[in-house]
């Protein structure tokens, strides 16, 4: 008989079968759980969410060394890797099923393990330190059945240690969380150096009982030093800067595709993106990290793992530490990643345009930081704010520079908010304000902007480190436009301060202070000072419009006088 249905033609089979990969797909991707926040492997293991194997890692720490330590920003994933050598080193070999150390590990012997964090509370002061210590010690007193016959901290945790061993017959697990953060809660305190004294003591049996421990791991922000000359940590193993454990916490762009691929698909389907252009966001957004040189970089493992959440990108990571310092401020606790950086940056100043151009630096001058030194380049570093981006064998010189955008605008927000006197809701209206501005080649409404931002000195600031706050914020409120902008551009004849580059012109600034001369006096030589420089010169093959602009400050922190342009 023939067959009297229409047939299909080649464009609606074409149609149902994309639309079935698509259902197909989409059916996949429901049982794929993002372990967003989650810090506990067994919940993660249990719940089936996503888990990047980095358990051939632990093994190699396991079976290479005993004590170390590891410095790695916030967001990180830090704790769940400290949750994961705790569930290791319990035995629970059924957790590890499916990945790399199951195979590796033969005999899961299940030994003792000590757990500490700090991360769970806030320590402005001295009593809050030790009110954890006390909860923490108890609870492992309790478990071991040990009697308490000192009071202090440091004979608590050393006969703590010692008991496990002794009732166990095995060596114990240290596991130490966040160890720097009832510091850096206290930093610029009266209680910094007491919290400080009382780490030291509390840390002190880790190295005299060395005999009873197996495995020591302690994580932070910083490797702070406890002061003094103390010798309490000095035997751990610092990995923060060893190429084989760089992508201990985080996601390697190797694991980003290895891992993550289905979401990179339906990210980009959604943003109307090719796969390459979604991967190339990706890593311009949450990417651009290196802990040390000669390595694949590393991704910010809570921004990625949001971003194909949300399937947008967005600015995490400095999002989650500004909500958690406005809580803080709340409860007049801790003083997250924001706040220390404003802090430090208003207790140490540091010239802006060496962070923001990138940064040369020898390793001791970003590793460790030191209370008695202002070198505070350590705390910016370590927050995760800069990050390696380049390394001089012959001199041994690393570049620092911002690892990648979400972190770069977070940066620059924080400083922007703090240091200039728009109104907080404002601040975004006037930077788009300024972006218009210069597109239009309206120089005096883009100054007139900047003028309204810094016409008072903020109290922060001292009137003999005026100079450099007008050109950081100058420079500061350019680079929120997104147009590309350079301070202190190196020519043969000297620097021009600030450059900044529409699609279409060149702005170059000359900044000056009056110091106590009239405006024009000022304002002639600058303009004289970029033609003699020649600081134009290397834009002039470029076809864009230039303009040179003369800025003059107030030596007396009154802010920007006045300027003049030069077409």
């Amino acid at each position: 008989m023939k067959n009297l249905l229409p047939q299909p033609t080649s464009e609606v089979c074409h149609f149902f079968i994309e639309r079935f990969v698509f259902l197909c797909y989409n059916s996949s991707m429901t049982n794929r759980f993002l372990p967003i926040g989650i810090q506990d492997f067994e919940d993660l293991r249990n719940r089936g969410s996503i888990y990047v194997d980095k358990t051939h890692l632990v093994y190699k720490l396991v079976t290479e060394g005993k004590p170390y330590f590891l410095s790695r920003p916030r967001r990180f994933g830090k704790s769940l890797l400290l949750s994961t050598m705790e569930y290791y080193f319990r035995g629970k070999k059924d957790l590890f099923k499916g990945l790399a150390i199951e195979n590796l590990e033969k005999d899961w012997v299940e030994y003792p393990v000590i757990k500490i964090s700090f991360g769970a509370d806030n320590y402005p002061d001295l009593n809050c330190l030790i009110s954890l210590e006390n909860s923490v010690l108890s609870e492992y007193e309790k478990k071991y059945d040990i009697a308490v016959s000192d009071s202090r901290a440091a004979p608590r945790l050393k006969n703590i240690i010692k008991g496990a061993y002794e009732k166990t017959g095995k060596q114990v697990v240290i596991l130490i969380d966040e160890y720097d953060k009832p510091i850096l809660d206290a930093l610029y305190t009266e209680y910094e150096e007491q919290n400080r004294q009382e780490l030291r003591s509390f840390y002190s049996p880790l190295k005299d009982c060395d005999q009873y421990i197996r495995f020591l791991f302690i994580t932070g922000i910083t490797k702070v030093s406890l002061g003094n000359g103390s010798s309490e940590l000095n035997h751990l193993n610092d990995i923060s800067m060893t190429s084989s454990f760089s992508s201990l916490c985080g996601f390697s762009q190797t694991e980003l595709k290895e891992y993550f691929m289905p979401e990179i698909k339906t990210l980009s389907q959604k943003m109307g993106m090719t796969i390459e252009a979604t991967e190339e966001k990706l890593k311009q957004m949450y990417g651009g990290y290196h802990f040390t040189h000669n390595v694949e970089e590393i991704y910010n493992s809570f921004s990625l793992l949001n971003s194909f959440k949300s399937q947008t990108f967005d600015s995490y990571w400095h999002k989650r530490e500004f909500c958690e310092t406005k809580l803080a401020k709340q409860t007049d606790g801790l003083r997250r990643t924001p706040s220390l950086l404003v802090k430090t940056l208003q207790n140490q100043p540091i010239e802006l345009t060496n962070i923001v151009n990138g940064r040369l630096a020898n390793e001791n001058q970003f590793k460790n930081y030191d209370p008695d030194s202002k070198n505070m380049l350590p705390v910016i570093y370590q927050s995760g704010y800069l990050t390696i981006k380049d390394f001089e064998k012959e001199t041994r010189l690393y570049t620092l520079d911002f690892p990648n955008q979400e972190v770069e605008e977070g940066f620059l927000d924080v400083l922007l908010k703090k240091f200039i006197t728009v109104p907080y809701d404002d601040i975004g209206l006037e930077i788009n304000n300024l972006r218009v501005a210069l597109r239009d080649k309206n120089i005096d409404r883009a100054l007139t902007i900047i003028k309204s931002a810094i016409a008072d000195l903020p109290t922060v600031v001292k009137k003999d480190m005026c100079e450099n706050y007008y050109e950081s914020v100058t420079h500061l409120m350019f680079r929120m436009t997104g147009w590309r902008v350079v301070s202190e551009l190196q020519n043969v004849c000297g620097r021009s301060d600030v450059v900044v580059a529409s699609k279409d012109s060149v702005f170059i600034f000359e900044l000056k202070m009056d110091k106590g001369r009239s405006f024009e006096e000022v304002a002639e030589e600058a303009l004289a000072q970029i033609d003699e420089n020649g600081y134009s010169q290397r834009f002039a093959v470029s076809g864009k419009t230039m303009y040179k602009v003369a800025l003059v400050f107030s030596s007396e922190g009154k802010g920007l006088l006045g300027w003049k342009v030069k077409a």
